[in-house]
């Protein structure tokens, strides 16, 4: 009679497996609390861009210093910053990016109140308006036939 243990007690060495990821086009720094982190377009097609650049640089995005990311660091780039195909890495105070949103979303929100009020202003009692805010959308043949 042989001593055999349950299949259920043996265990098998798991070999892990190599998932396959594709690189992003531009790297992404490791997260800095309190902090957001933004490509800054310096130059779009060939042309420099310093308009927004320093429009960025007055909204409070600040560039990020290559020694604090050398992984991010590519060679040749010598500026002490972060800059890959036209592209700055910046940086700035996530309380400053919410507010930015926050005021951003503010400003859509009144336009849609100024539009509905317009519209809603010529309603005739003989042909009702009504606003339905929704939308959808569908992929192939929206209705099922072919």
């Amino acid at each position: 009679m042989t001593n055999r243990t349950p299949r259920s007690m043996e265990t098998r060495e798991k070999t892990t497996r190599y998932v396959y990821k594709p690189a992003s086009a531009l790297p992404e720094p490791a997260p800095e609390p309190g902090f957001a982190f933004r490509w800054v377009a310096t130059t779009v097609f060939g042309q420099s861009n310093q308009t927004n650049v320093s429009q960025k640089f007055r909204e409070g995005w600040v560039p990020v210093k290559a020694d604090d990311y050398p992984e991010l660091q590519i060679q040749g780039n010598d500026k002490g910053q972060i800059e890959i195909g036209g592209l700055l890495l910046c940086k700035a105070p996530k309380e400053m990016v919410e507010a930015r949103s926050e005021y951003h979303a503010n400003i859509a929100q009144q336009q849609m109140s100024s539009v509905d009020n317009h519209f809603m202003r010529n309603n005739d009692a003989r042909m009702p308006l009504f606003s339905e805010k929704k939308s959808s959308s569908t992929r192939g043949f929206g209705n099922g036939s072919k």
